[in-house]
């Protein structure tokens, strides 16, 4: 009876030092915010592909759009805060928020990394009679209001960046929202004189020299685009770009976190994703967790500014 009694409590302590699955155990899941072929949804897609090799799990992103991102953000907050679920999140998190379609902000979510950066490019018409940004911001000065500038949307991240540069520029502006494709068509049909967009949204046009990009609001050139000035270059002390990172609810292992940091920054480092990244106008811009969720608070304080300028903060 002795020896049975012994050898389950020493099967017990066996069974006790057995280590825990290594995390992850499982496949993971990717919500991207916007639709398939998007910009936002290739980037994703790559990022998923190479982060998962080194994961050891398959990493599937599906895609959940809608209300600027807000059915994403819900689906991925509702979620098990156990790293499995993850969001391809961008500045969608502060402007979904302040616009007032969801009820939660940044701070429901714990930042994994901030993996890269898109510019909005600054774009007229081929045969337009400015030469550089320069010729029409003076333009625009000389006539208050007549310079029509197309924006993926009102309240969108490119209709905040055109709101920045008349601020910055001191110049006034008529602000025309459009979705991506019918901002940059209209500039082609003479409708409106300008247009504000992510590079990869224009980038055919670009190389059909259908249109001519004056300048982009990022801290650099872009490799895709060598001979356009940022807006810094070109005297208008203005920085702006649509950041794209992983983040995980609130609440998951810090362990988790510091693993899928390691796998997708490592995935944004390859030379494999910085070539891809490059042909889509994107820069590879990385901050760790910790560093991501300073830069989303102080992010969400700048975007939440703009949106009260042109009233469409609600939260």
């Amino acid at each position: 009876m002795r020896r049975r009694l012994l050898a389950l409590v020493l099967a017990g302590i066996v069974a006790g030092a057995e280590p825990a699955a290594a995390f992850p155990d499982k496949p993971l899941e990717l919500t991207v915010l916007f639709g398939a072929g998007s910009a936002a949804d290739l980037l994703a897609r790559k990022l998923a592909e190479l982060a998962g090799k080194d994961l050891g799990q398959p990493v599937a992103v599906v895609n959940r759009t809608g209300a600027g991102g807000a059915l994403g953000y819900t689906h991925v907050r509702g979620q098990s805060p156990d790293g499995y679920a993850l969001v391809w999140n961008s500045n969608s998190i502060s402007t979904a928020y302040h616009a007032g379609n969801m009820k939660f902000d940044y701070t429901a979510f714990a930042g994994v990394a901030a993996l890269t950066s898109e510019p909005v490019s600054l774009a007229v018409k081929a045969d337009a009679p400015w030469k550089d940004i320069g010729e029409l911001i003076a333009h625009a000065k000389a006539n208050p209001g007549q310079v029509r500038l197309g924006n993926s949307g009102r309240g969108s991240f490119t209709h905040l960046v055109a709101v920045a540069l008349e601020n910055r520029a001191g110049v006034k502006l008529t602000h025309v929202p459009f979705g991506r494709e019918l901002a940059i068509t209209t500039v082609l049909g003479d409708k409106i004189e300008a247009s504000v967009q992510l590079p990869a949204e224009i980038m055919a046009q670009v190389m059909g020299r259908q249109v001519r990009v004056l300048a982009i609001s990022g801290e650099k050139r872009l490799a895709s685009l060598p001979d356009v000035p940022t807006l810094t270059e070109s005297g208008i002390d203005l920085t702006m770009s649509l950041w794209r990172g992983v983040a995980v609810p609130k609440g998951t292992p810090e362990a988790a976190i510091a693993r899928l940091e390691r796998a997708f920054t490592q995935a944004a480092q390859s030379a494999e994703f910085r070539v891809f990244a490059a042909r889509m106008g994107a820069l590879v811009e990385l901050r760790g967790a910790k560093d991501f969720d300073a830069f989303m608070a102080r992010d969400d304080r700048e975007i939440a500014a703009l949106m009260e300028q042109i009233g469409l903060r609600k939260q």
